[in-house]
């Protein structure tokens, strides 16, 4: 019986997993998403991880291992929106950007670093806090104060029409 239920479990989640991965193309075609950073993004640029199709549980749950794991990552192109935050660290007397995750019922949130290549000053040439973007970038990796940090190396980012809040 124990068997079954494992079996019948695992099912569930796999059909589950499954659904999350439908992609939804009048959804992306409404998101308003605009031509911003130099212009617009490269689908045909070849994405290893395309968070931009999952759902929002599946797309945490990505990024979550992308985190606990980063070193698997490292080299890969992956997409992703969500939105903008920018934060400033006393200690390097810098500002960091990033692209928030959040899950389905909005209840944990997690944030990925990108580091926008080129010559960007903040705040004039970064999107509004909290407005949803979408950036695609090869993750990266870089030593600071005697510690790793991981980041997407992207070139364009591109803004929606609508802010979040």
């Amino acid at each position: 019986m124990k068997k079954l239920v494992s079996i019948l479990s695992l099912l569930c989640f796999l059909l589950t997993a499954a659904a999350g991965c439908v992609k939804n193309d009048a959804a992306v075609a409404d998101a308003g998403i605009s031509e911003a950073g130099g212009g617009l993004l490269n689908t045909s640029k070849n994405v290893d991880i395309d968070l931009t199709v999952l759902s929002s549980t599946i797309m945490y749950a990505e990024v979550n291992s992308i985190m606990t794991k980063p070193d698997d990552y490292l080299g890969k192109t992956i997409r992703m929106k969500g939105p903008y935050r920018a934060s400033f660290y006393d200690a390097t007397n810098l500002y960091y950007h990033y692209v928030i995750v959040e899950d389905a019922a909005a209840c944990c949130v997690q944030g990925l670093e990108f580091v926008w290549s080129g010559e960007h000053v903040y705040p004039e040439d970064y999107p509004k806090e909290d407005t949803k973007i979408e950036v695609t970038g090869v993750f990266s990796r870089y030593d600071e104060l005697g510690r790793a940090y991981y980041y997407l190396a992207v070139d364009e980012i591109l803004v929606s029409t609508q802010n979040l809040r």
